[in-house]
């Protein structure tokens, strides 16, 4: 059984997404608990709903980022969690908390990465004048948005779109292969080793596509 805590700061669909894999999906894993940065977001009743454990820690009531992190390990060990979701968590991860866990962190992102990794990536694909856009599930490290890439999907960008019709669809996408991720990684199917990704064993040249799979 893999033990999973799950880092959020906002509304939470893709912990929604996550919940449902693993109440009704074969997925060998239980969501531990989840623990948000900031107070009264959705997420949190999202996971009361489900029965999880839910926990505010405040960046802000800290000194420091270190020390952030470290009460972020200190609630997750009380759990016994040995995997680290990444869903809408709008903090960046250092040293201390990506060592702890190192090669068990997943993270989704609202573009194709490379492009657009940060903030505002709907409006920046279309600023671009990108025909295609999408989201991208990886494992995370300490760059920001930079760690290596599994699985990707992507959705046309349509002549009409704005930035929040364009969220929408890529949101879709991202309720599809954020839990197919989970679930390789808790079967072992991919895995982190010297900076790459690897599936099924075999070191992943270019981030898996959904529309391939």
């Amino acid at each position: 059984m893999n033990n999973i805590g799950v880092l959020v700061s906002g509304g939470g669909t893709n912990l929604q997404a996550i919940i449902d894999k693993i109440h009704f999906g074969p997925c060998d894993a239980q969501i531990r608990c989840v623990i948000s940065n900031a107070p009264n977001v959705y997420a949190l009743t999202r996971a009361k709903t489900a029965n999880i454990p839910g926990q505010v820690i405040q960046h802000g009531q800290f000194s420091s980022r270190s020390e952030f992190e470290n009460a972020l390990i200190d609630a997750m060990d009380i759990f016994d969690v040995d995997m680290v979701l990444l869903a809408g968590f709008m903090r960046v991860l250092e040293k201390t908390f990506i060592a702890r866990y190192r090669g068990r962190i997943l993270n989704i992102h609202p573009s194709l990465l490379p492009d657009f990794p940060g903030l505002h990536t709907h409006q920046r694909a279309l600023d671009a004048g990108a025909d295609r856009h999408g989201c991208s599930v990886h494992f995370a490290t300490t760059e920001l948005d930079g760690g290596p890439v599994i699985l990707q999907a992507s959705v046309p960008v349509l002549s009409n779109d704005d930035a929040e019709s364009l969220a929408a669809r890529v949101l879709e996408q991202e309720h599809i292969i954020y839990p197919m991720c989970v679930e390789w990684l808790c079967e072992g199917k991919i895995h982190f080793q010297d900076g790459d990704a690897y599936f099924e064993q075999q070191r992943l040249e270019h981030p898996l596509q959904l529309d391939a799979l």
